[in-house]
């Protein structure tokens, strides 16, 4: 089974992007984040005849999250409260970040982790009450009765400096602060790990390059876009990796899919 997590910064400018890449790379699911489209006006229907069906959660312009799958998803579930009601959620299930299902007795989780702008910002608390919510609903996940689970999407968190071009200063940067470094790591801690680095040590491996200051072309970027296995599907991934090659692409998305490999 392929899974693979891809940021398109807008599904409406990518379709066509994302259809070319699905029909030289036909993963099993692909979850889909920053869509920016309100459901209604998502494009389905060249998904839905290219082989996939498609669960999506949009709000207009911004956010926004979606799966599509070679197989029917078995219980959906969008947002924090279908898994851990709505008491729990307060504002944080307002955008739409979240999004799960089960694809052959594996729950897929896509997200959206919020961005935080800055760590002086309303938003960066907004970040961290958010990643707080995220480990209470994984950890309700993990006492299901489906335990093995994949977590994917836009983390926007480097996790170690070898996840960023240049980490010097990294501690008063969005994305990398140790606040926000600790936050995922408590969510870690639950039986989550890391993928891709399971296969791949060195740094040098990024999915998202700032548009300003040639970033792609200098490879001046930052890998903040993961896949996290429980520890059964860990030991049966065979390969995991980044393709860059949409990056090369005309008016393309400044993230890349992230790809992973289960064995059966």
């Amino acid at each position: 089974m392929q899974i693979a997590t891809w940021n398109v910064n807008s599904i409406r400018s990518r379709q066509q992007h994302v259809l070319d890449w699905l029909a030289k790379n036909p993963v099993d699911v692909l979850c889909l984040q920053e869509t920016k489209v309100i459901d209604q006006d998502f494009p389905l229907e060249p998904f839905i005849n290219a082989g996939y069906h498609g669960y999506i959660s949009g709000q207009k312009s911004y956010n926004g999250v979606a799966i599509f799958s070679r197989q029917l998803l078995e219980d959906i579930s969008y947002g924090f409260a279908d898994i851990i009601g709505s008491e729990k959620t307060e504002d944080l299930d307002d955008q739409k970040r979240v999004i799960s299902g089960v694809y052959n007795g594996v729950r897929i989780v896509n997200l959206y982790v919020p961005n935080g702008s800055s760590p002086d910002s309303e938003k960066y608390l907004y970040k961290l009450r958010w990643l707080a919510l995220l480990k209470t609903y994984l950890s309700h996940i993990k006492t299901s009765n489906i335990p093995e689970f994949c977590v994917c999407g836009d983390f926007n968190i480097a996790l170690e400096d070898r996840d960023i071009h240049d980490p010097v200063g990294r501690e008063n940067h969005i994305m990398a602060t140790p606040i926000e470094r600790a936050a995922l790591q408590d969510i870690l801690s639950i039986g989550l790990q890391d993928t891709f680095r399971k296969f791949t040590a060195e740094t040098g491996h990024y999915s998202w390059w700032d548009y300003r200051t040639r970033g792609f072309s200098r490879n001046r970027g930052w890998r903040i876009d993961h896949l996290y296995l429980t520890p059964q599907l860990y030991q049966q991934a065979q390969n995991c990796w980044i393709d860059r090659e949409p990056r090369t692409w005309e008016k393309p998305s400044d993230h890349t899919p992230v790809i992973v490999e289960i064995a059966p």
